[in-house]
């Protein structure tokens, strides 16, 4: 039996995985956390994926006891700005799309060519957007609408694992989080040990045997995870796992973050990450219940980190003025093996794939949920590790793609970066996917085969809204009739409507969370 583990660095990775350790074996295995007093979180996770409930619902956290410590507040999907054009935007929501006569309503609107948004027509949770409504009413109860599930949260699952999809996500000050997770793990044994690691020392198989800090000595354990960042200090630095970088297909390798100030008692709080389109790249926003929290992410290979800061500061406007900028280097891609011998790597030390679709969070989730199903014993099997190594590099490949599809497809094509999305080399079986999907829209069938965390909805959703690569209805849809189509995509609209008139906004349902408003 595994007895002890040592975690190696905090921040959200560190402590998601000491939480979720200690939540699932409880007193049985120990497990210490390391990190220094001097190393900041980079902070750039602060969107995530609607599976991220699950995690809070495993540790058996509720949403009115850590989203005020932690400036959370909704997130329904992701809107993308001038993507296919200046001017044009459309929503990647968290809601499947609806079937009719077999075939989803995708299709339908393909072939009935509505005179509207695709998004707007063919899902209700973009009406919310518009509106900054909030998912649930001031009661606490989840708007429900058909295939979703409503809320039900199901404290034993994970994000492999569930079969219906939830309307909504989370934007948190990471930082936050890091320090809310601390103090619940800590609360529940995790020993925390606040210094600086000097080395890392091998036995003589090449297995890490412990690890020396300034203060506190030598800290042993059976299992070492590597939460260190970019800067892999366990998993690349010394037991020498080669990194795979992705960066023939994802050029974007930096960024640049405001934290901005915003008033949002008068401005709202719009429930989406946008992600806007730039000359070298793209800026997000992130809206924090305190502040938003925005950044350029671009390709530095195309503008410098001076031309990058101006811009995100001419993109903010007033608000940006004495703010500090904070420069981040990107280190886009995987490592070969997030486990090697007995050290696993969570989070940017596994790998990364630029913020685009909100994916940091997400990796050092499943990163962890499957090292508990893949958990080793003195044995150590290499079958276990095999296992969990081919899951993470096949996520992480899966999510390259996605992607990748999200610049090749761009309709925007003004400058020298966005003509280059075209040309840049595709991930292997991606060139072949979307010559299928001009004629037939992604299923199950034709999609990346592993499990990334996207469906197949959501690269229907991008082709539709990116707009640069043809489309076609489906020949059979000629020979049904249209007459149920009609109905549900009306349906659609009448359905937004009249939840937008039900619902509160964020600000008045987070005000009223807080206790700032009455009732």
């Amino acid at each position: 039996m595994i007895q002890s583990v040592v975690i190696v660095g905090g921040g959200t990775a560190g402590w998601m995985t000491a939480t979720y350790l200690r939540a699932t074996f409880g007193s049985r295995i120990s497990v210490t956390l390391v990190e220094s007093k001097n190393v900041p979180t980079i902070g750039v996770g602060e969107a995530t994926f609607s599976t991220i409930r699950h995690f809070f619902a495993y540790l058996g956290l509720q949403e009115h006891e850590w989203m005020p410590e932690c400036s959370a507040t909704y997130k329904l999907g992701i809107r993308f700005e001038n993507w296919r054009e200046q001017g044009h935007y459309f929503y990647h929501p968290f809601e499947r799309p609806r079937m009719i006569d077999r075939f989803p309503i995708t299709d339908w609107w393909l072939r009935l060519r509505r005179t509207g948004r695709f998004d707007d027509d063919c899902f209700v949770i973009p009406a919310l957007c518009e509106h900054k409504s909030s998912p649930r009413h001031l009661s606490g109860e989840t708007f429900e609408q058909r295939g979703w599930g409503g809320d039900q949260a199901t404290a034993g699952g994970t994000t492999t694992e569930q079969r219906t999809q939830f309307p909504y996500a989370y934007h948190f000050d990471a930082a936050m989080l890091a320090k809310y997770l601390s103090r619940y793990g800590t609360d529940r044994g995790v020993h925390h040990v606040l210094d600086n690691v000097t080395d890392v020392v091998l036995d003589s198989r090449g297995w890490i045997s412990h690890v020396t800090t300034a203060e506190h000595g030598e800290l042993h354990g059976d299992l070492f995870i590597d939460c260190t960042g970019f800067r892999g200090v366990l998993l690349n630095k010394k037991m020498g796992e080669p990194f795979q970088s992705y960066q023939e297909t994802l050029p974007n390798d930096s960024a640049v973050a405001l934290r901005v100030p915003q008033d949002i008692a008068t401005q709202g709080l719009r429930p989406v990450t946008t992600a806007t389109a730039q000359e070298a790249g793209w800026i997000w926003t992130i809206p924090l219940f305190s502040r938003h929290g925005t950044g350029y992410v671009y390709a530095s290979d195309y503008i410098t980190p001076d031309q990058a800061e101006r811009t995100l500061r001419e993109f903010v406007g007033p608000a940006a003025d004495g703010l500090e900028a904070n420069h981040i280097k990107m280190r886009i891609g995987r490592t070969r093996n997030a486990w090697v011998k007995n050290c696993v790597g969570i989070g940017l030390s596994a790998g990364f794939v630029e913020p685009l679709e909100s994916t940091g969070i997400f990796f050092i989730q499943n990163g962890v949920e499957q090292l508990v199903k893949h958990f080793p014993d003195k044995r150590w099997d290499d079958a276990l590790r095999d296992s969990y190594n081919g899951h993470m590099a096949r996520m992480m490949d899966g999510v390259r793609e996605f992607l990748a599809l999200h610049y090749y497809a761009a309709g925007r094509r003004d400058n020298q970066y966005w003509k280059d999305t075209k040309t840049r080399p595709l991930p292997d079986g991606l060139a072949e996917r979307i010559e299928q999907w001009k004629v037939k829209l992604p299923d199950s069938e034709s999609v990346f085969p592993y499990f990334h965390g996207f469906e197949p909805y959501s690269y229907q959703i991008m082709l539709l809204g990116l707009g640069g690569v043809p489309l076609q209805a489906p020949p059979a849809l000629g020979a049904i009739d249209e007459s149920a189509a009609e109905r549900e995509l009306e349906l659609v609209g009448q359905e937004g409507r009249k939840l937008v008139t039900e619902l509160p906004s964020q600000y008045e349902y987070f005000a009223h969370l807080r206790g700032l408003t009455q009732a």
